[in-house]
């Protein structure tokens, strides 16, 4: 037993001790009874928040008016959730008010999916099913705990989750679930772009990616989250280049080859040529002039709308920004070539590259000779300590001004180029190259 399960049993043995009914719920149950291994741990009880306090001194109460408090333990926390019946939502989001239950049965009627409803006892090893979710998941079906639309209607967001959890888990959608999403597909916009952006992005992360996006397009929802991405379909590319397909299908295979990916590459995938349908040309053949600059601007700005840090919003944009740099690498100059694997991400940059040339032509000789770069090159040589510096540009005569950041870049060009070697031949060149603008 790993020491997260240890600790959520203990703590369910010490409300038990106590006289509360208390069962580990929802999806840690899940993977247990799939065969799968949990992240988290959470338990269901008949004490309140009050009473779990009481039990537990050191508990977090930040959710105690939801009837949710947080055991802290070494191993990880474990969340504690009183019994309760949801009352009325008029947000989409929250309920009016939350009733405490007395049961168990209660309790689980108000959660999303079968597959997230079922109860283990772990002192008598016991699963305990009130919604049938053991069924559906030996069907390989996401179902809703009652009516699809009620279900959602309480709270949209389910939506996402629904397409998160079908394609994690490798289900198929209920044809009724499927149905409601369609149906109240526009009203997703009631969700924040927080609660919208963390569920796009597990459906980017946690995989099969390319699954949650058809997934998403099926159910009406990439048209109202992402319709940038929904405009990819259809958009043809030059087919000596691309033989798969369009934007949108590239993309896909794109996705599909993501391997447990930072949530940075991940849009940087998924946004990489959302320049191209804006750009769409044809001129003796298709052409998507300034798709790169284009599409930057566009990831920046779903990047805001989605509320994304703003770090990593850069990221991405940069992913964007110099994707098709790579067809260039082997004609660079040494220099350019030093300068372009040391930016920071680099790594994430040649993935997408990868991925770029598997979904499309399946040329990777430009990736090949950039890793071997990358791997082979001292750190001390992509990056090397300056030979000059602008005090020293001072003392030579130059005056302070734009000119010393051409000057300092020339003396880098030649130093990573194995030009010049130290400070006396760095001295020599720029007062070669750049005879002017003294004093």
């Amino acid at each position: 037993m790993d020491a997260k399960r240890e600790a959520a049993t203990r703590i369910v043995s010490r409300l038990r001790s106590e006289g509360f009914p208390a069962y580990l719920v929802g999806g840690c149950v899940r993977d247990m009874v799939m065969g799968r291994e949990p992240k988290d741990y959470d338990v269901t009880t008949g004490a309140t928040p009050t009473q779990v306090v009481e039990i537990f001194p050191d508990a977090l109460t930040v959710g105690a008016q939801f009837g949710v408090v947080i055991v802290p333990h070494e191993a990880g926390n474990v969340e504690v959730a009183t019994f309760r019946s949801d009352g009325v939502y008029t947000d989409g989001r929250h309920p009016r008010e939350v009733r405490y239950a007395q049961t168990p049965q209660e309790d689980v009627q108000r959660r999303d999916f079968t597959v997230n409803g079922l109860l283990y006892d772990p002192l008598s090893d016991q699963v305990l099913d009130y919604v049938g979710g053991q069924a559906d998941i030996r069907a390989h079906r996401l179902r809703t705990i009652g009516d699809p639309v009620d279900r959602f209607s309480e709270d949209r967001l389910r939506m996402l989750r629904a397409v998160r959890f079908t394609a994690r888990l490798g289900f198929k959608l209920d044809a009724a679930v499927l149905a409601a999403i369609r149906q109240l597909a526009p009203q997703i916009h009631a969700v924040s772009a927080e609660r919208m952006r963390d569920e796009i992005v597990k459906i980017l992360t946690e995989g099969p990616a390319r699954t949650g996006f058809e997934l998403l397009d099926q159910a009406g929802l990439l048209v109202e989250v992402l319709p940038e991405i929904k405009r990819l379909q259809g958009v043809q590319q030059p087919p000596q280049f691309h033989p798969e397909g369009d934007v949108w299908i590239h993309t896909l295979m794109m996705l599909e080859g993501l391997r447990q990916p930072t949530s940075t590459l991940a849009l940087g995938v998924l946004l990489h040529d959302v320049g191209k349908p804006p750009t769409f040309t044809i001129r003796e053949r298709i052409r998507f002039d300034t798709h790169v600059e284009v599409g930057a601007k566009m990831a920046e700005e779903i990047c805001g709308r989605l509320r994304i840090s703003k770090r990593e919003a850069e990221r991405i944009a940069e992913l964007v920004r110099h994707h098709l740099r790579f067809k260039d690498f082997p004609n660079m100059k040494r220099s350019t070539q030093l300068r372009f694997i040391r930016m920071e991400g680099f790594e994430e940059h040649l993935e997408l590259h990868r991925l770029d040339c598997l979904s499309s032509h399946g040329n990777l000789t430009n990736y090949e000779m950039t890793r071997r770069m990358l791997e082979e090159t001292p750190k001390e040589d992509v990056k090397p300590v300056p030979l000059l510096s602008g005090d020293d540009l001072i003392a030579q005569g130059y005056a302070p001004g734009p000119i010393y950041k051409s000057i300092l870049q020339a003396v880098e060009d030649a130093q990573l180029e194995a030009r010049i070697h130290n400070h006396t031949e760095a001295l020599r060149l720029v007062k070669e190259q750049f005879p002017v603008n003294r004093r």
